[in-house]
């Protein structure tokens, strides 16, 4: 590798790890015809982890970061004193394929500042996929970042070569894109997505009645919001989640906690600590929302506007609404049962299974993979010890939190 390439990588690559919307996947893409690479066996490509617990890797990397906005939080900001440096689209190609062929890396997330207009930049990043597709019949996993404000067009020939798509939202409130990139248009970053979710959901739908149907974006679209930049709630973060998984059939809502990288009035100070707490609760809502039956409603309102730090949202809903509790371990339907905090989906599913069989007991519910000492305040079954008794929310939170102060109070 030449000391010009050398020096492109060192600099693209370290600008493109503020984005975290390249975790995946699901994709199936299969080796056919002995061509390169393959993305088949279920496991997705990602550069952390897979299900199995496999760490998989990456070539994550900017195209270019030159960019003709100017907004705040990122670092390749036009404004902001840092050496540019551009890859040509061969370039990129030939690094994926050599470092593929060194078995580095399993695919490609490629994203990109904006040259001098989102199609011109959009052409480049497609361009890359197709030549890897085609010219090389690479099957690795290949992850594209759509350019906000490109063509139809532009978007439907990156879903024919990308096992995923995405449009970073950003900033989650409108108002607070306006204030930190006023140069970018909310309407603009949809358009994108909205063509996506309806491309994606035809080509399902001729795939189950065509053959040799392409696959389109077969990994689905995502996208990613940066938390803490702006003024927004945890409540706009989650309803705006929401609202895209189920009106535009989102695959993931990534949440990156802002990283101080400039100094700038609107923005926190570049001392300031990046929010990972508050991306991790983000991160256990947004789970809640997809998998446990949750509405962004029950998790957050007007008098409850932010996730609790200290408590995971399920436990923190728990404790307000101690009403619902305790619940019959042995007769209280499936969705109760999710809702009970130290029980996930899995253990549900042996609790339902195993009382057809019979009334449990505690001992038993215990061995089914329950967090019994948090459990034992919202549940009711024969055997379990008499813990909740008149404990208020409070009491509750702090025994779960903090089991010397339970034993202390034995004394």
């Amino acid at each position: 590798m030449s000391e010009r390439i050398l020096e492109k990588l060192s600099i693209l690559a370290d600008a493109a790890k503020y984005d975290v919307s390249c975790a995946s996947s699901g994709s199936d893409r299969k080796n056919h015809n002995k061509g390169l690479g393959n993305a088949h066996p279920g496991m997705g490509i990602c550069h952390t982890y897979t299900a199995d617990g496999r760490c998989v890797s990456l070539l994550k990397v900017l195209m270019t970061n030159h960019c003709i906005y100017d907004c705040a939080y990122c670092v390749s900001r036009k404004s902001n004193d840092i050496k540019r440096a551009a890859f040509t689209v061969q370039e990129i190609v030939d690094l994926t394929i050599n470092f593929y062929r060194r078995n580095y890396i399993e695919g490609l997330f490629l994203s990109s500042g904006i040259f001098k207009d989102p199609d011109y930049t959009m052409e480049r990043l497609v361009l890359v996929a197709k030549k890897l597709r085609t010219e090389h019949r690479f099957n690795g996993y290949i992850h594209l970042k759509a350019i906000p404000g490109i063509s139809p067009e532009l978007t439907h020939e990156a879903g024919l070569y990308a096992d995923r798509l995405s449009v970073n939202l950003e900033i989650p409130t409108e108002a607070g894109l306006k204030l930190l990139a006023p140069e970018k248009d909310r309407a603009a970053m949809i358009r994108p997505m909205r063509y996506l979710q309806q491309e994606i959901t035809r080509f399902e739908s001729e795939q189950q009645t065509m053959k040799h149907v392409p696959k389109f974006a077969p990994a689905g679209q995502s996208t990613q919001l940066i938390v803490g930049a702006g003024q927004e709630t945890d409540r706009d973060i989650i309803s705006l989640a929401d609202h895209f998984y189920r009106q535009f059939r989102l695959k993931r809502v990534y949440y990156s906690g802002y990283v101080p990288v400039t100094t700038d009035a609107r923005l926190p100070a570049l001392q300031s600590k990046v929010p990972l707490i508050r991306e991790h609760r983000l991160y256990q809502a947004d789970w809640l929302l997809r998998f446990y039956g949750f509405g962004p409603q029950e998790l957050l309102s007007d008098q409850h506007p932010d996730l609790d730090q200290d408590v995971d949202p399920k436990l923190g809903w728990a404790l307000r609404n101690l009403h619902w509790f305790p619940v019959d371990i042995n007769r209280a339907d499936r969705l109760l049962l999710a809702r009970v905090p130290g029980i996930g989906m899995p253990t549900v599913k042996r609790i339902c299974e195993a009382r057809r069989f019979g009334d449990l007991n505690w001992e038993q519910v215990k061995k089914m993979g329950i967090m019994a000492n948090r459990a034992q305040y919202f549940v009711s079954c024969k055997g379990l010890p008499p813990s909740r008794g008149d404990l208020n929310a409070q009491q509750i939170k702090r025994r779960i939190i903090d089991p010397a102060a339970q034993q202390l109070s034995l004394f």
